[in-house]
């Protein structure tokens, strides 16, 4: 497994939690705090990609401009 995720141009961290046995991370380069976790790579990825989609639904449904990625934006499914 990487060090980052990516999902549709956003890229997040990925650590690990030896306390909780935990996988988790937070959005890079953003203003906003976007975190996630899972306890498992398939569950991270899965729980980071509803991370990322949930935040621009928010940021529509507010009427706010989300920041903008850290590379160039890709609609990856």
């Amino acid at each position: 497994m990487s060090s980052t995720l990516q999902h549709r141009g956003y890229e997040g961290s990925v650590q690990y939690s030896a306390e909780d046995n935990m996988l988790h991370g937070r959005l890079l380069c953003a203003r906003d705090m976007v975190i996630y976790g899972g306890t498992d790579r398939l569950e991270l990825e899965e729980n980071f990609k509803g991370a990322v989609d949930e935040y621009l639904a928010f940021c529509e449904a507010e009427g706010k401009t989300p920041d903008t990625p850290t590379r160039k934006e890709t609609h990856d499914a």
